[in-house]
């Protein structure tokens, strides 16, 4: 497996998770099976951007957590020699700190959690469903309990 991460920091916030997004990428891509050369990128904003984003591209007129947006809907390529750029996650650290203070547990917690959410947006998750909520929460939490990243 071959696999890209661009990461971005556009916030005056220091974010001191970079090693553990790493982690949870490479975790998450065995969990699911997927192989090839994989590419993915992350970019941490503050309230204000990721409510812009929400209500342009959700409708939703207000902050969230993670926002993910897929590059290619198509099939999966699985090529270790042609990239297969999965898309874009942005996650919020305003929303993040505050859930991660409501939740009890870090903040570098809470940003792993959404982060591996969001990677499972890209590769196809959703949790619109009760059935399928169950499989996506519970393949978050076997990720992250598996890198002992716990509440």
């Amino acid at each position: 497996m071959k696999m890209n991460f661009y990461y971005q920091n556009n916030t005056n916030v220091k974010v001191h998770n970079l090693h553990n997004f790493r982690r949870v990428f490479k975790k998450t891509l065995k969990e699911t099976r997927k192989d090839g050369y994989i590419e993915v990128s992350l970019t941490i904003i503050d309230d204000a951007y990721i409510h812009e984003l929400n209500k342009k591209y959700r409708n939703i007129d207000r902050p969230t957590d993670v926002l993910s947006f897929a590059f290619n809907e198509a099939d999966y390529i699985d090529d270790v020699n042609i990239p297969n750029m999965l898309g874009d996650i942005f996650i919020s650290i305003d929303t993040a700190s505050k859930q991660a203070k409501e939740f009890g547990h870090s903040l570098k917690r809470e940003l792993s959690f959404l982060f591996c959410h969001g990677l499972l947006h890209l590769l196809g998750y959703d949790h619109m469903k009760k059935e399928d909520e169950e499989i996506m929460f519970g393949l978050q939490n076997k990720i992250l309990d598996k890198l002992k990243i716990r509440r």
